[in-house]
């Protein structure tokens, strides 16, 4: 299990492992797992993403919620997301977080550079075709 802390540092996310280890992973990543999320599920509550986050990478990362929090205010800050007030599975009030239409947009941006991006990176491991 990976444990995320976020810490900017040129431009790139550190996440911290909970055995101390760290790696990068390009900024941004947290967003579009949060986009994708909120595409698939609708509306849900901070603790609801990071929960399907978890649940996603096969409980392979485990969200701290000082990382969440900054990047779903950033996400509404910059009109990707939206928020409102409601009640919690347990009749708690909780802030419920929604695509706008966008954050469809850049989701549909953001997983087409993802998409190219992997496929250069694959590239360098793919063993050489003959011409």
């Amino acid at each position: 299990m990976i444990l995320l802390h976020s810490h900017t540092n040129w431009g790139i996310v550190i996440w911290e492992t909970n055995m101390g280890k760290k790696n990068d992973v390009w900024q941004g990543t947290l967003a579009l797992m949060v986009l994708k999320t909120l595409e698939t599920l609708g509306p849900l509550h901070g603790y609801g993403i990071a929960r399907r986050i978890e649940q996603t990478s096969g409980e392979r990362l485990l969200l701290n919620y000082g990382t969440l929090y900054p990047a779903l205010l950033k996400l509404e800050q910059e009109g990707y997301i939206t928020a409102e007030w409601g009640m919690s599975e347990n009749n708690r009030k909780a802030k419920f977080y929604r695509l706008t239409r966008a954050g469809h947009g850049r989701l549909k941006t953001e997983a087409r550079e993802w998409e190219e991006t992997a496929g250069i990176i694959a590239r360098f491991f793919a063993p050489e075709e003959e011409v």
